[in-house]
C-alpha cells in the first residue's frame, strides 16, 4: 500500500474510532503521549491530519517521559517536534533506575515501568489542563491483551478503547484502537519517523506478550479476517450467553418473555465474514472504503 493510500486508510479508521466513542469533544486539550515509537509517531500524525478537517475544534499538546535509560537520544523528539511545529513538554523522571533495582534480573518490567509511567502522564495532565490522554495502543495491542488475560489472567478483558482513570480525573482514549500493527509499522517506514528504541524492555524476548503477538501475526497472514472479527465480537457482547453471574442473573432465570439481546443466538442472522447482524445494520467503521492499491 503506497503512502497515500495508507494515510486515507488510517484516517478513516482513527477517525470511526473517535467517532463510535466519542473520544475528542469541541474544545479538548489532547495530551498525545510519544514515546518515539511507530506507534506513537503514527498517532500523533493522524491526529494532526484530521484535526485540520474535524468538525470540532481540539488542541494536540505532545508529551514524552525521559525515563533516563542509558543511551536515551533525549534530543531526537524536541527537534523532530519543532520541525513539525506542535507544542510539547518532555517529562524528566528516573523510572529506568527505579525499575531495576525493584525488580530480580529476567523479571518481566513491563507491568511496573507501565504504573510508574502512568503516574506521572496522570499527574502533568492535571498540571497541564489536559482534558483526553491519547495513546498509541493499536488494534492488535488490544487483542493481545484480551488473550494474556484469557491465557494467563483467567478473566475476559481487553484494552478499551476509552477509560476512566482510577481516580476519576482522566479520561483516557486509544484512537488506533481499529488499526492493525502492520498498518503503523508501514506507515512509520514510508514517513521515516525517527524511532527510538527501547531499551528497558525491548529486549526481553520471553515476554508473554511478544509470543501472543507472534501468534495474531501468524493467524493474520493465515486468516486475514480472523482478526478483524475478534475485535468485532469485543463490541458485540452478550452477558447471557457467558458465565459470569455478576453481570446476567442467572439464578433468577425462568421461562418466558425473552429480553432483547438474550434467547437462542442462532436465531439471528448470520453473515458470512461479518458475523451475527441484526436487522441489517452495520457500524460504520465495519464498512470497508473503497480498496487502496498495494
Amino acid at each position: 500500500m503506497n503512502l497515500k493510500n495508507l494515510e486515507k486508510r488510517l484516517c478513516y479508521l482513527v477517525g470511526n474510532a473517535i467517532q463510535d466513542y466519542r473520544m475528542i469533544e469541541d474544545g479538548d486539550r489532547v495530551m498525545v503521549c510519544l514515546s518515539g515509537g511507530k506507534d506513537s509517531y503514527t498517532l500523533l500524525d493522524i491526529l494532526m491530519r484530521l484535526r485540520q478537517r474535524a468538525p470540532v475544534r481540539f488542541e494536540l499538546i505532545a508529551v514524552n517521559l525521559d525515563q533516563k535509560q542509558p543511551g536515551f537520544p533525549a534530543h531526537v523528539l524536541p527537534e523532530y517536534l519543532e520541525r513539525i511545529g506542535v507544542p510539547y513538554r518532555i517529562l524528566e523522571q528516573d523510572t529506568y533506575s527505579v525499575v531495576k533495582r525493584v525488580l530480580p534480573e529476567g523479571k518481566t518490567m513491563c507491568s511496573l515501568c507501565s504504573r510508574l509511567r502512568r503516574g506521572a502522564l496522570y499527574k502533568a495532565a492535571a498540571e497541564m489542563g489536559v482534558t483526553k490522554i491519547a495513546l498509541g495502543h493499536h488494534r492488535d495491542d488490544i487483542l493481545a491483551t484480551l488473550f494474556l488475560n484469557m491465557f494467563y489472567g483467567g478473566k475476559l478483558a481487553a484494552m478499551p478503547p476509552k477509560l476512566r482513570s482510577n481516580d476519576g480525573r482522566h479520561v483516557v482514549i486509544r484512537p488506533l484502537a481499529y488499526v492493525p500493527e502492520k498498518y503503523t509499522a508501514r506507515y512509520a517506514e514510508l514517513r521515516e519517523f525517527p524511532i527510538i528504541p527501547c531499551n528497558l524492555c525491548g529486549s526481553q524476548e520471553n515476554l508473554q506478550r511478544k509470543l501472543i503477538g507472534e501468534m495474531l501475526r501468524q493467524w493474520d497472514e493465515i486468516h486475514p479476517k480472523r482478526l478483524t472479527n475478534i475485535m468485532r465480537a469485543l463490541q458485540n457482547v452478550n452477558p447471557s450467553h457467558l458465565a459470569d453471574r455478576r453481570l446476567f442473573d442467572f439464578e433468577s432465570l425462568t421461562g418466558g418473555f425473552v429480553p432483547e439481546g438474550e434467547g437462542d443466538p442462532l436465531a439471528a442472522v448470520e453473515q458470512p465474514g461479518l458475523g451475527t447482524v441484526r436487522d441489517g445494520e452495520l457500524p460504520a467503521w465495519a464498512i470497508e472504503p473503497a480498496q487502496a492499491d498495494d
